[in-house]
C-alpha cells in the first residue's frame, strides 16, 4: 500500500463495561475505497464518529496526512474536518433551504467565499443529477435525490477523503445504482472513501479493500475476492423446498452431505459449500421435489461465515 492519506492506530472506545471498538487499526490510501462491514453493534458508526472527532477514543490515535505536516485528532480537529466530506447515516439537510441554498450555507461553514461556492454549485448539482431541482426543498425530493444532495453537499469543500456511513440505506435499486455510479466517478477522480455498509453487493462493487468487524474487533481485512478465496469454498449450492431440511439432518443423507465441505441451514434453505459442485448436483438430481441454485461464493457468504447467521439487535 502507498503512503496513507488517513490512518487510525489501536482505536479503543468503551461505554461503561461495554467495549464497542477494540484495538482497531486501519489506513486509507489516496484514491482508495475502504469498506467497513459487520453486524449491528459491530462498532462501525462509532469508528466513523471517532474519525470525525465527534467521539473521543479512550485509546489510540487518528492521523490525516494531507499537504504539509501530519494532522492529529483531536488536536487538529478543525483542520482535519476542513479536508473531509461526510454523508451521515441519516439526512441532515436543512429543510428550510432549497438545494442550492443547502450547498451555499454548508460552504460558508468552511469559510468559503460566496462567489467560490456559487462557482461550484452548478457543477455539484449537475454531478448529483439535481440541476432541475435547484430550487426544490428537501421535502420535495425523493429519498434518492436527498442522498445525492447530501453527497453533493459533502463535496462543497472539495475534500480528498469522504466518510460515508451507510449512504444508500433505504433507497430503491435504481437510486442505489445511481449513487454507486456517482461514487465510482469520485474514485476515478482520485478521491478516497471510507464506507460503512450493510449491502454486500455495494461493498464488492465499490471497495478495493474491506475490514470485517465483529464485537468491535477487526476479524478480517483484504481485497473482497481475496477474502472470499481465503475463507470460503468456491461453489455454493442452495437447496430449498419440501424435504430440504432432512438433507442437512437425517442420517440417511450423510453420504450426500459428505460431498460438501460445509453444510449450513438458514430458515428453510440448506447451503452446501463445496469445491466441486457437479457430484453434489448429480446426487441432488434424484430429489425431484427439491429446488436448487448453484452459484459462486460471494461476500454475503463470507459475512455470514465470519459473523454468524443469528439476528443481532441494534446496538
Amino acid at each position: 500500500m502507498t503512503s496513507p492519506l488517513f490512518e487510525a492506530q489501536a482505536l479503543t472506545k468503551r461505554y461503561g463495561d461495554n467495549t464497542v471498538v477494540d484495538d482497531l487499526s486501519f489506513a486509507i490510501a489516496p484514491g482508495e475505497c475502504l469498506g467497513v462491514i459487520g453486524p449491528n453493534g459491530a462498532g462501525k458508526t462509532t469508528t466513523i464518529r471517532m474519525c470525525l472527532g465527534q467521539t473521543a477514543p479512550d485509546a489510540g490515535s487518528i492521523r490525516y496526512h494531507g499537504a504539509g505536516r501530519p494532522l492529529a485528532m483531536p488536536a487538529d480537529a478543525l483542520a482535519i474536518k476542513a479536508q473531509l466530506g461526510v454523508v451521515a447515516q441519516f439526512d441532515t439537510l436543512d429543510p428550510d433551504f432549497d438545494c442550492r441554498e443547502n450547498l451555499m450555507v454548508y460552504g460558508r461553514y468552511f469559510g468559503m467565499r460566496r462567489d467560490a461556492i456559487a462557482a461550484r454549485i452548478l457543477k455539484l448539482l449537475e454531478f448529483a443529477a439535481l440541476t432541475s431541482k435547484a430550487h426544490a426543498k428537501p421535502a420535495e425530493l425523493s429519498g434518492g435525490m436527498r442522498r445525492r444532495l447530501s453527497l453533493a453537499r459533502a463535496l462543497v469543500n472539495d475534500p480528498r477523503l469522504l466518510l460515508l456511513d451507510e449512504p444508500t440505506t433505504g433507497l430503491d435499486p435504481q437510486a442505489r445504482h445511481l449513487m454507486w455510479e456517482r461514487l465510482q466517478l469520485l474514485l476515478q477522480q482520485g478521491k478516497s472513501i471510507l464506507l460503512t455498509t450493510h449491502f454486500m453487493d455495494e461493498a464488492e462493487r465499490l471497495c478495493s479493500r474491506l475490514l470485517v468487524l465483529d464485537h468491535g474487533r477487526k476479524i478480517a481485512e483484504g481485497q473482497p475476492r481475496a477474502l472470499i478465496a481465503e475463507h470460503l469454498e468456491p461453489d455454493v449450492v442452495e437447496v430449498y423446498g419440501n424435504g430440504a431440511l432432512a438433507l442437512a439432518q437425517a442420517e440417511e443423507h450423510a453420504p450426500l452431505r459428505a460431498l460438501a465441505a460445509r453444510v449450513e441451514v438458514s430458515g428453510e434453505t440448506v447451503f452446501f459449500y463445496t469445491r466441486e459442485a457437479k457430484p453434489l448436483l448429480d446426487a441432488l438430481g434424484g430429489h425431484g421435489q427439491l429446488r436448487t441454485l448453484h452459484r459462486p461464493a460471494n461476500l454475503e457468504d463470507l459475512f455470514l461465515k465470519l459473523t454468524g447467521r443469528q439476528i443481532r439487535d441494534d446496538a
